[in-house]
């Protein structure tokens, strides 16, 4: 098992996720994050973190989120590690509330 970081995270790109992961598995880009599977130890710590839901166990996924696994596999490779808090994208705080969260 490993966690991955869905579609919810577009456009909201918060990341309390990275202040909690012991392993330095998350990496960006200019819309989302992605966790690196090769690097996650499965803790789970992300989870309650994120303030849109956008990280789930990858054997909790939809059908049709299923795709988000090699997405975040993929994109790990080709993006930067975050090690630190950023400041959300412009229209997070609108993003969160259009998810009804």
């Amino acid at each position: 098992m490993t966690y991955v970081v869905t579609d919810q995270c577009t456009g909201c790109r918060y990341t309390e996720c990275v202040t909690v992961c012991p392993v330095e598995c998350f990496h960006l880009d200019d819309e989302m994050t992605y966790i690196d599977p090769e690097n996650c130890i499965d803790c789970g710590g992300c989870v309650p973190a994120c303030p849109v839901g956008a990280i789930q166990a990858s054997y909790l996924l939809a059908p049709e989120q299923q795709k988000w696994i090699e997405i975040n596999r993929r994109r790990a490779v080709e993006t930067p590690v975050i090690t630190s808090r950023l400041a959300p994208l412009p229209g997070a705080d609108e993003r969160k509330k259009a998810l009804g969260l």
